[in-house]
């Protein structure tokens, strides 16, 4: 899954908002290096990110949507606002990726009576303060909780299991340690269902190598290979090509 960012914030340095021509080279490009999805984000979720409007996150999201629909791969929208949701759904996307796990008024409406994909994801807090102090009794078991009751929420709804992916939300309220023990928990939470796993030039990469956020290309990869070996079923990545070499020398080699 190739994460395109439709906002002029993204921690990664690669967001593309305003820019229509320039987030269309850049989804090709990813196409071109091996990608199998294209994700789609108006709203930046970085720890301290603004606040976006309903309109001004549909203005930047849906005319990508709308575009790369025609092309032969799946969308994902990146979005926690449910009327975002609907239009994307409505442009073509055929999943939705949110950080709140559907908890926002009418999302779950939103997706009850199509048949596309969903990813649950745990996030303690909200973005703009999650990272203040997150803290957990059980780490692991807090968040396959989480996972789990929202799934069943969705399934009570009307949205069968095999519509379902799980995200544990790495560097969502989460500090090193809280990430690292989830990280070992993936082949354990694979139970809960189909597993994407984000983390590529996470700030936990950063304390890890102690590189800057353009700096963490093979660190990514490497954490995206163990995701993979780990039982990720989808690896959401901004450095596609990095990654496909990776995942092609462990393909070959073991």
């Amino acid at each position: 899954m190739a994460i395109i960012n439709a906002t002029p914030d993204s921690f990664s340095g690669d967001g593309v908002a305003g820019h229509f021509d320039k987030a269309l080279l850049q989804a090709e490009q990813a196409l071109a290096e091996g990608a199998e999805i294209l994700d789609i984000g108006g709203e930046s979720s970085r720890p301290g990110a603004a606040f976006v409007s309903e309109q001004e996150e549909l203005d930047r999201v849906l005319p990508l949507v709308e575009s790369l629909a025609k092309l032969d791969v799946p969308i994902s929208v990146d979005t926690v606002k449910s009327r975002v949701m609907r239009e994307a759904i409505r442009a073509g996307a055929s999943i939705v990726n949110d950080i709140n796990a559907l908890r926002a008024e009418g999302a779950i409406e939103a997706v009850v009576d199509t048949d596309v994909g969903v990813c649950l994801m745990h996030m303690q807090g909200e973005p703009r303060t999650m990272q203040s102090s997150p803290g957990y009794v059980d780490v692991v078991e807090e968040v396959a909780a989480f996972l789990q009751a929202r799934s069943d929420i969705l399934h009570a709804a009307g949205v069968a299991s095999e519509r379902i992916l799980f995200d544990p939300g790495f560097g969502f309220g989460k500090t090193l340690e809280h990430n690292k023990a989830l990280f070992a928990a993936l082949p354990g939470l694979r139970a809960l269902g189909p597993l994407l796993v984000g983390v590529s030039r996470k700030s936990m990469l950063g304390q890890i190598t102690g590189r800057g956020v353009e700096q963490r290309v093979v660190a990514s990869a490497a954490a995206a290979l163990m995701a993979a070996q780990y039982g990720a079923t989808i690896l959401r990545v901004h450095d596609v090509a990095a990654t496909r070499d990776a995942l092609a020398v462990l393909d070959a080699l073991r």
